[in-house]
């Protein structure tokens, strides 16, 4: 199957991504192989989502992206062979984050800016700060992991405390002030809101 977008192609193993109609992806991206794109979801300039590794039994597995995620400028995902990566309804990515799966990531989730993820589970609410790193962990809902952090250990992982109400609210608002972003670029393109 060809596109007419050559920035939205099939993997080498044909795999093509599936992409709700309301999804608004800016040119610039790279959309590459079995990555499943949610309603009204928003992709920014230079993103590049990578589903093309095979795992052992030679199929690639996808990277998932629910319903009205944002997904700034810069941002890199893919994953391993074999390996899922899933991005939580209402989740914010912010500029520069790099994802690499597997990976799951909750609902109404804020990875702020440069922040690395490499095998990790955050339940529902986390926030990420900027220039943090995760690796090879699991966090539970409502965690918040401070700037510059670098958490490789379930020890570690103790000392975090859960989000607050401003810093919820403050996500809250980056998800909404990005779907008027998305609806104001649909109108400039002349695509009729969904």
């Amino acid at each position: 199957m060809s596109s007419a977008f050559p920035n939205i192609r099939p993997n080498l193993r044909g795999d093509y991504p599936v992409i709700h109609p309301s999804a608004l992806i800016d040119p610039s991206s790279q959309v590459i192989g079995n990555v499943k794109i949610g309603r009204n979801v928003f992709i920014a300039p230079l993103v590049v989502i990578r589903a093309d590794e095979p795992g052992p039994d030679g199929a690639v597995s996808p990277i998932v992206l629910e319903e009205e995620c944002n997904i700034q400028d810069g941002v890199i995902i893919h994953s391993h062979g074999g390996e899922i990566v899933r991005i939580g309804a209402q989740t914010s990515v912010g500029h520069g984050t790099a994802i690499h799966g597997p990976c799951d990531i909750g609902e109404n989730c804020f990875l702020a800016m440069r922040a690395t993820l490499y095998r990790v589970n955050l339940g529902d609410w986390t926030w990420v700060g900027m220039n943090a790193s995760i690796m090879q962990l699991t966090l539970d809902a409502y965690t918040h992991v401070p700037a510059g952090s670098v958490i490789r250990s379930g020890s570690k992982s103790r000392e975090l405390r859960f989000i607050s109400e401003k810093e919820r609210i403050y996500m809250q608002n980056v998800l909404q002030a990005t779907n008027r972003l998305r609806e104001d670029y649909r109108r400039i393109r002349g695509i009729p809101a969904m």
